[in-house]
Order: structure tokens, then C-alpha cells, then sequence
């Protein structure tokens, strides 16, 4: 298989031009690894910046908004929906990030599934890490894919 990202040994960035506008939309996850310290700080209540897992909530969705400006070949995209969910796992010390993006247009909306999740682990990252320099992001990992020319795909186990 070809990869669509280049051509003749170079990047490109795929032409969509004559693909219909249809609708897409993608999920994805990712993963925070807390210590004890980290654990505990959310668990008093956030930090002194605020709620780390609203906070990363709120980046999460920015981050989906702004994919096209950090991933140099995807293409600016006019997402109809983004939806985060951040969630404290206590007993696996951990917390779950899933992120869902929609869009109608020429192209999918995986990479921007993606890159909410990354954002929004890299804030809460950036808002334990007073409490904790250990954490771990881990998993950042597409659950499902729906339209477009190779259709519905979901990650099995």
C-alpha cells in the first residue's frame, strides 16, 4: 500500500477536491498514569489552577479545533462536534480520556479524535505536575472510525 502523504519521495498533502462531502467521525482514547501524589491532589480537589480534569476536558476540545495547525499535512476541517470525556479510574490509579469528532466533509476526522486526547492528557499532565514530575500518557490510540471510502472500522479487544 502507498502511502498518501507523499509523492515521488516528497510530502503533499492529499487533494480532496473531487471526494463528496459525507459524514465522518472518529474515536479515540488515551491514558494518564498517576502517582500516589498525583492521586491525591485530585482527589482534594484540583490544583491551584483549577480542576485539572475540566480543565483537559476544555483543552481536549480546543485541541481537535486546532489539529490542522499542529499536524502539517491534515486538512483544516469543519468539525460539527467534538465531544471529551475525562474520568478519574481510582483503582487503576489512572485517568480515561476519550474523545469523539465529527465532521460532513471530503476527509476523516481520526487525527483530530487523536489529537484531543493528546491534549488533553498533556493538560493534565501539565496540571499535577507540581504534585508529581512521574505521570505517564500512554495509549493515545483510535478506537473507531466511521465513512468515508474504507467505512466503518473498529479496534478489536
Amino acid at each position: 500500500m502507498d502511502l498518501t502523504h507523499f509523492k515521488d519521495g516528497k510530502p503533499q498533502m492529499v487533494d480532496v477536491t473531487e471526494k463528496p462531502k459525507t459524514f465522518r467521525a472518529a474515536t479515540a482514547e488515551a491514558f494518564v498514569e498517576l502517582t500516589e501524589e498525583a492521586l491525591l491532589a485530585l482527589e482534594k480537589g484540583g490544583v491551584g489552577k483549577g480542576d485539572p480534569l475540566t480543565v483537559a476536558q476544555l483543552a481536549g476540545i480546543q485541541g481537535a479545533k486546532k489539529t490542522a495547525d499542529l499536524i502539517p499535512l491534515c486538512h483544516p476541517l469543519p468539525l460539527t462536534g467534538v465531544e471529551v470525556k475525562v474520568e478519574l479510574l481510582r483503582e487503576e490509579k489512572r485517568v480515561r480520556i476519550e474523545a469523539t469528532a465529527r465532521t460532513k466533509a471530503e476527509t476523516g476526522v481520526e487525527m483530530e479524535a487523536l489529537t484531543a486526547c493528546a491534549v488533553a492528557a498533556l493538560t493534565v499532565y501539565d496540571m499535577l505536575k507540581a504534585a508529581s514530575k512521574g505521570l505517564v500518557i500512554s495509549q493515545v490510540r483510535l478506537l473507531h472510525k466511521a465513512g468515508g471510502k474504507s467505512g466503518e472500522w473498529r479496534r478489536e479487544g
